[in-house]
């Protein structure tokens, strides 16, 4: 028997299309250059009329009493025994609209188109840019109110470059750093486009460089583990401030332990002279910010994983003297009960400042040496072991 295409049938066929292609739609030429979509409704034989006269009858009944979307057009045919029947041939759907008229969207579709089109009468350099997903959702989905936000942010935006204002101070009516935060994917989308990055450069996804806003300062959050030190600036032990105002702390200590996981660093003890700046990730670069550093004996305990070592390397890049501690190859394979797997592995690159056991244990977890992604998390080793490891660092 032969296939033969029912409006439900069709009604699906454009749901899937609708799902797949939309968004693709918007873009310069998207509404035209797909159309008109044409979907063949079969072409059933005298065979067929015979052996099941009333589906076939029904199947014809069903296209004659089509409404819409899309027109239908018919075929006539010639028979030998049944003579001439005259038979829907093809759906044809005219545009997008059509489609998702069919597909059950049509009022999203509609709310879409319109508002790209207020979007590029707002910002013409959007006008050849891409739709993602999530900015046709928005486009479709959103309340009046926010669409006329988000307009009125992207026409300051083009406007303004570069202004160097605070998110809070932005002259948006109807604007809020919270309605923003909510909607960073969104607007970061839309702000790359309407300013691509340069050749060969990357677009990035800063929400705050893409929009020309001032930068937050860089905060740090040290503990100052000796008595003397917590005395020279009125009793304080766990500060967290811009990393300009910790700068200028009128301390000299004589150790700096320098702790990747933030509940590591606070179940530290009392050492003499010492400094425990947390959590810095992959911005441990910013301790050569830190003078009082500079003379200081400088040691970074991190995780035993690739990362881990790639943040050595960036903290050795700014304080050459940087020390490791429960880094080691010892140190990994002593606890492999607590290993766990890491989820996105550092390529590595050229970790130039790491030393030969440090290399040899960072390619081992790359090569996965000692099996598949392989981590020991600093918070999960035994805490007595951490006390000893630390007991050379008091004198």
């Amino acid at each position: 028997m032969s296939k033969r295409l029912q409006p439900e049938d069709a009604a699906a066929r454009c749901a899937r299309l609708f799902q797949r292609e939309h968004a693709s739609w918007l873009a310069p030429g998207g509404d035209g250059a797909a159309w008109p979509l044409v979907l063949p409704l079969g072409a059933p034989t005298e065979r067929d009329a015979a052996v099941e006269p009333e589906a076939i009858r029904a199947w014809v009944q069903a296209w004659a009493g089509w409404p819409g979307p899309g027109q239908v057009s018919w075929q006539t045919r010639q028979w030998p025994r049944l003579g001439e029947q005259r038979l829907p041939a093809a759906l044809r759907l005219a545009s997008a609209e059509e489609v998702a008229d069919l597909a059950g969207q049509g009022s999203r579709w509609r709310r879409a188109a319109a508002r790209h089109r207020a979007l590029v009468e707002a910002c013409d350099a959007l006008r050849e840019a891409p739709t993602r997903q999530r900015v046709f959702d928005a486009l479709a989905d959103y309340a009046d109110d926010d669409v006329e936000r988000l307009l009125a942010l992207l026409r300051w935006a083009a406007a303004h470059p570069a202004s160097g204002l605070g998110l809070r101070q932005l002259p948006v009516e109807g604007l809020d750093t919270k309605w923003v935060e909510q909607r960073k994917g969104l607007i970061a989308d839309l702000v790359s486009a309407l300013r691509p990055a340069p050749d060969g450069e990357p677009a990035g996804r800063d929400l705050i460089a893409l929009l020309g806003l001032a930068q937050p300062p860089a905060r740090l959050r040290i503990r100052l583990l000796c008595p003397a030190l917590r005395r020279q600036v009125g009793g304080l032990g766990d500060i967290e401030a811009p990393i300009a105002q910790l700068a200028a702390l009128p301390i000299a200590p004589r150790l700096a332990l320098v702790v990747e996981n933030l509940d590591s660093g606070l179940a530290l003890p009392e050492l003499p002279g010492a400094v425990a700046p947390m959590k810095l990730g992959h911005a441990v670069g910013l301790l050569d910010q830190l003078p009082w550093l500079a003379p200081a004996r400088v040691v970074y305990w991190g995780d035993i994983d690739t990362h881990g070592f790639v943040m050595l390397d960036r903290a050795r890049r700014a304080l050459p003297q940087v020390e490791s501690l429960l880094m080691d190859r010892d140190t990994l394979l002593a606890h492999r009960a607590l290993w766990g797997e890491e989820p996105q592995p550092h390529p590595g690159g050229d970790l130039v400042r790491l030393n030969a056991a440090e290399r040899q244990v960072f390619d081992g977890l790359a090569g996965d040496v000692w099996g598949p992604r392989v981590r020991l998390e600093q918070e999960r080793l035994p805490w007595a072991r951490v006390l000893a490891a630390l007991q050379p660092l008091a004198g």
